[in-house]
């Protein structure tokens, strides 16, 4: 019988209990108490390194990461960075009525389904626009401290939205098609600011000249870079380029093992601590917006003896 304790799922997870990793990752996701519990024993531990891969919907990028595994554990790491096995997080859309994730792209993934060495989660992004939820980063760190070393986390991409893996990602690869759309369209959807890597993937198809010629535009009004993120094209399905994906990927690592990743780690860090202080003020929003004292508050509104903001104040101070 599996354990509930998380101390105890902790310890199987570590063992390689695959039955007890999912169960603390069912944790973290379901919030409350026992997230709270498995993050203080996550916490302790360093995060995998995080490859987080994002693009427009139908780029290609789940088969991409599936090949990508493949890669991994055929090199047995990225550069410095060795692992035998790959902790991989799929952020899909949630479902409207269960919360849950309802895209599952573990099917796309089925050559790694039987793979002791490969552990594969679909998480749903619970209504966060930017596509990932707040228990991402607690799973990424669940992932360190059972020991992955790596992690990747492929998501669900939504759109100009789909911005917000950067912030869980070591190196983020925005995986884009031909003919995708110009550099202001690229400007726009935010691109600029969170690759690390772009990949033209479905490079056998006409467009691709035009693509990378949109992107180097896009990156030179962008400049000066310290880190010019590199233009690669790949074939998914055949595997072409993704030996070239993971080389860049362990040259961005080890660029930021230079003396960069300290600042970086601290900067995900702060973006967790505001996010996870921002959650809680909106439970302690929507607890202030029941009862009498808000009641109250109504009436004072309606009767106009006072306004919101007085209101607000007066509400934040009783409670």
């Amino acid at each position: 019988m599996i354990a509930r304790d998380p101390v105890e799922l902790m310890a199987g997870a570590a063992t390689g209990s695959r039955t007890a990793l999912a169960r603390l990752i069912t944790y973290v996701e379901s919030g409350g108490e026992r997230q709270r519990e498995v993050a203080a024993l996550a916490y302790r531990t360093a995060a995998p390194y995080v490859v987080g891969l994002t693009g427009p919907p139908g780029a290609g990028k789940s088969t991409l990461t599936d090949t990508l595994i493949a890669a991994l554990l055929a090199r047995g790491g990225l550069g410095a960075i060795s692992c035998k096995e790959v902790g991989v997080l799929c952020v899909d859309p949630s479902s409207p009525f269960s919360g849950g994730a309802i895209l599952g792209d573990r099917i796309r993934m089925q050559s790694h389904a039987t793979n002791d060495a490969v552990f594969i989660r679909s998480m749903a992004t619970r209504g966060n626009l930017g596509g990932l939820s707040l228990a991402v980063p607690d799973a990424l760190r669940v992932l360190g401290a059972v020991g992955f070393a790596v992690a990747l986390v492929e998501t669900v991409g939504v759109g100009q939205m789909e911005v917000d893996v950067a912030s869980a990602a070591d190196t983020t690869v925005v995986v884009t098609n031909p003919g995708w759309g110009d550099a202001m369209q690229a400007n726009k959807a935010g691109l600029l600011e969170v690759a690390d890597i772009f990949v033209i993937n479905k490079a056998d198809r006409a467009g691709v000249a035009e693509t990378r010629r949109d992107l180097e535009q896009m990156l030179d009004l962008g400049g000066p870079y310290e880190w010019r993120p590199p233009i690669l094209e790949a074939i998914a399905t055949t595997g072409d380029g993704v030996e070239g994906l993971l080389e860049a990927i362990s040259s961005h690592a080890q660029f930021l093992a230079e003396g960069r990743l300290g600042e970086h780690r601290r900067r995900q860090a702060a973006r967790g601590l505001d996010q996870v202080i921002a959650a809680s003020l909106r439970a302690r929003v929507a607890d202030l917006a029941h009862g009498e004292a808000y009641e109250r508050a109504l009436e004072e509104i309606v009767a106009l003896r006072t306004d919101p903001y007085h209101a607000a104040e007066q509400l934040l101070s009783e409670g």
